[in-house]
């Protein structure tokens, strides 16, 4: 990656940001992709042994990542297979709308903050690319065109609900079916045949080729440039998942660019490595305050194939797909990590509770986050493992992880799961760690920046109005409740605390009908940025001779 190329994406990004101051479908589909992770954890290892382990202490007023109150809660929204969005091809402009929003809505009631939403699934887009073709999970037909930008809206409506838009990319993956006559007919793959290998039942463009590289980058970076996203993320699929009896065919692209690699594994795995580094350049100089991250299977070795691996007997990413997942902690390419443990507390292949601890340690002492990936789907679903048909497991999950200060939250797959509900899972998740909102973590690189100017404060009644301060335009605001009548806290050391949180109010300008405006309780509120800083507070007090007054704010420094 030169400087040349990044002083291009930079440029670009300037230049973008002045000209815009229980579906029987889905089963099939989970079954093929997340689906197939289960089973790849059963190599080696029979049935699950017994019931899942108990869980730790009751955090039910905490959650992960306690120590600072912050936390990542996210939803995968997936569309490759229709299997949340689209929720099948050809609907109309208003349905798909109405249907987002529905997501959106529902996350945002259940306590989550950032959106994880698939826009790029098989080499096309879910917006009006130059690169690449109009998906057809959208239309039904690759590239044609459906009248509208979904992008565009869909990073404004999670916006507008005060949600992170995370893009979610699948950088190689080319088409879940084998034929190259199925897709568009000025595709880059058929313009180009050579860049595009078959395996298995897929179509994949062929990662050991440099100019393919360069080729996927410019088209996901595209989008980074041209929407206001809040992350760039990839999920687990680099080169595919190997199918028995078959290598991937990459001899000739080997012969041509292998030369100074000991084995064929060995430049697999470098192709990967360029990959995520470049991207994790480009990005930062084109929109540098958006999260990068990749959500890789959950298993990098197992001990026995290497000391430093897991204690687990499952398949491993390093040498099956060439992820080099820890290099990538370790070398400080991403700011996030979410690896996909989808497996329960006690399985023996790949225990919860072991690879919890395995990548906490793995991200000790590193700038890279650790949010945890749950299978949220898998939950009560027909022919599982029987910890799975326990409503409590993936609240146990969350419990394991608030052990360790180093996990910091969690993404859940996927969204009409959790919608659906089967056994009550996620409701119990919630109920057990989610009773009150939570603001994301910051980035550390991110942290030493300026904070957002304390807000403007008007309280009529009960009715408190909020808006930026001078020169601001906060993403949100966060309103903390603090009881003086327990006391807790004196009058004179009122600061905003994690636990005091009580609501999230989307910006630029909101408003919130307080609880309760007795004289034993004030409120402080805080805005936050787009990056989850916090500005210093202003205290909303009751007057002393009953009801309240109106207010602009005092300002008190946060923490």
């Amino acid at each position: 990656m030169s400087p040349k190329d990044l002083s291009y994406w930079a440029t670009e990004a300037q230049s973008v940001a002045i000209r815009v101051s229980g579906d029987p479908a889905w089963r099939r589909f989970h079954t093929g992709r997340r689906g197939f992770l289960s089973g790849l954890a059963l190599l080696g290892a029979s049935a699950l042994t017994g019931a899942a382990a108990p869980g730790g202490p009751d955090l039910r007023s905490g959650g992960t990542n306690s120590g600072s109150g912050r936390e990542l809660r996210g939803v995968w929204i997936a569309s490759a297979g229709n299997i949340d969005w689209p929720a099948r091809q050809g609907l109309s402009a208003d349905r798909l709308r109405a249907d987002f929003e529905g997501h959106l809505d529902r996350s945002r009631a259940l306590g989550l903050n950032a959106v994880f939403v698939q826009i790029r699934p098989t080499a096309d887009a879910f917006w009006p690319s130059p690169f690449e073709p109009w998906s057809h999970w959208l239309t039904g037909t690759q590239g044609q065109d459906p009248g509208w930008d979904p992008l565009e809206f869909m990073v404004r409506a999670a916006h507008d609900r005060g949600l992170a838009f995370h893009a979610w990319f699948n950088p190689y993956r080319v088409s879940m079916q084998p034929d190259p006559a199925c897709l568009a007919a000025d595709h880059p793959a058929r313009r180009n045949p050579g860049w595009m290998v078959r395996y298995g039942r897929g179509l994949y463009y062929n990662p050991g080729i440099p100019v393919v590289r360069r080729f996927v980058q410019r088209a996901m970076m595209d989008a980074v440039v041209r929407y206001d996203i809040d992350g760039v993320h990839f999920d687990d699929y680099f080169y595919p998942y190997p199918v028995a009896g078959q290598d991937f065919p990459d001899d000739e692209a080997f012969a041509a660019h292998g030369t100074g690699f000991r084995d064929r594994a060995a430049w697999r795995r470098n192709n990967v490595d360029l990959l995520v580094r470049e991207m994790r350049d480009l990005v930062r100089a084109a929109r540098p305050e958006a999260a990068f991250g990749v959500s890789p299977f959950g298993v990098w070795r197992n001990a026995s194939s290497d000391p430093a691996g897991s204690a687990t007997h499952a398949f491993q990413s390093y040498d099956g797909q060439y992820a080099d997942t820890r290099a990538w902690v370790r070398s400080g390419w991403l700011d996030y990590i979410a690896p996909q443990l989808y497996w329960p507390i006690g399985w023996p292949a790949a225990d919860y509770r072991i690879l919890a601890q395995w990548w906490a340690a793995q991200t000790s002492g590193t700038d890279t986050q650790l949010w945890t990936g749950q299978f949220a789907a898998r939950a009560g679903a027909p022919g599982g493992p029987a910890a799975w048909a326990d409503p409590a497991e993936l609240s146990r999950h969350l419990t394991v992880d608030a052990r360790f200060p180093q996990i910091g939250g969690t993404i859940l797959f996927s969204a009409t799961a959790l919608w659906v509900d089967r056994i009550g899972g996620v409701s119990r998740l919630a109920a057990d760690h989610w009773r009150r909102p939570a603001l994301g973590p910051v980035l550390p690189r991110l942290a030493t920046a300026p904070a957002p100017s304390p807000p403007m404060a008007h309280l009529t009644q009960r009715t408190l109005t909020l808006s930026g301060g001078p020169g601001g335009r906060p993403f949100q605001y966060a309103v903390y409740r603090h009881d003086l009548a327990n006391g807790s806290r004196s009058e004179s050391d009122l600061r905003p605390d994690p636990g005091d949180l009580i609501a999230l109010v989307p910006g630029p300008t909101g408003s919130l009908v307080l609880p309760d405006a007795s004289r034993t309780v004030h409120y402080a509120v805080t805005a936050a940025d787009r990056a989850n800083r916090e500005s210093p507070a202003v205290l909303v007090e009751p007057e002393a001779a009953g009801g309240v007054r109106s207010f602009r704010g005092t300002s008190v420094p946060f923490r």
